[in-house]
């Protein structure tokens, strides 16, 4: 400790009365002596100040050697690793982006929303990436990133960070085959992304993900308006969804307003499950209704609860890609929404419920009732 504090003590000497080479042979020196040791929070923050002022004058290449040797140091100071994150040069940024533990998720943040698509593209080839950032990465991010981001097993990834996936993967085959190919992908997004994918990704995805094969099916179906009777595998966010709501139920605590707080904070599962359960329909039909592009079963099911516009239109925001909807859209469906009768809408959910327990038993497929026949 004693040796530690005087080497200090000594560098700070030498930074304030030396010429540029002393200066330069000096912070190489505390780099090395910096990361070879074993030192406080408190000792690594005095490296940081001299450490800083030293490379605060160095060219890039010595910045790019400086980011080398810090980024896979837990010694790094973080002053100076925020610096080097931040450059913009991406040779000096990009192994400090791609390798340091001492950036939090704040600041990892920070530099997704606020710096180019290579630093980026290094952020999402870090060993671990909390959905804070993925969910930056996928929506800032070229196809490079998102692709990068989706291929990377250590990115987790929310449900709106999934869904900005999927719906970019529609014209982008490579992308939708590593989004397909993540064990922890929900499974309603699976559907969705699967029912949109090219002939050539499905059998890729049917060969590599051989325990989804009957989800693939389904999926591909249901682009016809099918439902197929048996439920294919849930993710792990559902049934921690399913178990939550569920209970809320029973609790008689699942109303309007908590399926409006539910769809707007965008959490799809949990806005599933509680409308399923309020509609006493599976919840695989519920899925296809929120995230079709045909938002008519979701008007029509909203309208047989009874729902207020503004909840209503949470439901839709929730299901529209990148929960977007245009200001002519949205009049159009408020409209529709309001022709429809609430007595017809309950008709139309009733054959829908009608048919679950058939659907739920058979092993064939079944149409969905016309709408507008009621």
């Amino acid at each position: 400790m004693s040796e530690s504090k005087s080497f200090l003590v000594e560098l700070e000497d030498a930074v304030s009365r030396g010429t540029p080479e002393s200066c330069s042979r000096a912070l190489w020196h505390a780099t090395d002596i910096l990361i070879a040791g074993r030192y406080s929070e408190d000792q690594i923050w005095t490296f940081g100040e001299i450490i800083g002022r030293l490379a605060d004058e160095i060219e890039v290449a010595a910045r790019v050697r400086l980011a080398n040797k810090l980024a896979p140091s837990n010694n790094a100071p973080v002053n100076v690793i925020t610096k080097l994150a931040f450059d913009d040069s991406i040779e000096v940024a990009g192994p400090v982006l791609r390798q340091s533990e001492r950036l939090d998720t704040k600041l990892l943040v920070e530099n997704a929303r606020t710096k180019g698509q290579q630093h980026l593209l290094a952020i999402s080839k870090r060993k671990s990436i909390p959905d804070e950032v993925t969910d930056v990465l996928v929506a800032r991010g070229n196809s490079e990133v998102a692709t990068s981001v989706a291929a990377n097993n250590g990115a987790s990834l929310s449900g709106s960070g999934f869904l900005n996936l999927v719906k970019r993967s529609e014209n982008d085959s490579i992308l939708a085959e590593h989004v397909g190919l993540r064990k922890d992908i929900p499974r309603h997004l699976f559907q969705q992304l699967i029912s949109k994918a090219s002939d050539e990704v499905k059998r890729k995805l049917a060969r590599e993900r051989p325990e989804m094969g009957s989800q693939v099916q389904t999926a591909v179906t249901a682009v016809t308006g099918m439902i197929h009777a048996k439920f294919g595998p849930a993710s792990r966010n559902y049934f921690a969804a399913k178990r939550t709501i569920g209970k809320l139920h029973e609790q008689g605590g699942l109303n309007e307003e908590k399926l409006f707080e539910l769809a707007y904070a965008l959490k799809f599962d949990e806005t599933a499950v509680a409308l399923s359960l309020l509609c006493d329909l599976p919840i695989d039909v519920v899925e296809r209704a929120v995230v079709d592009e045909n938002k008519e079963i979701i008007l029509i099911l909203a309208k047989a609860l009874d729902l207020s516009w503004t909840t209503t239109m949470s439901l839709l925001f929730l299901g529209a890609a990148n929960f977007r909807i245009t200001a002519g859209d949205l009049e159009r469906m408020k409209s529709d929404f309001a022709r429809l009768n609430v007595e017809t809408s309950k008709k139309v959910l009733k054959v829908f419920q009608s048919r679950k327990e058939e659907a739920a038993h058979s092993s064939g497929l079944r149409h969905l009732p016309q709408l507008h026949s009621s």
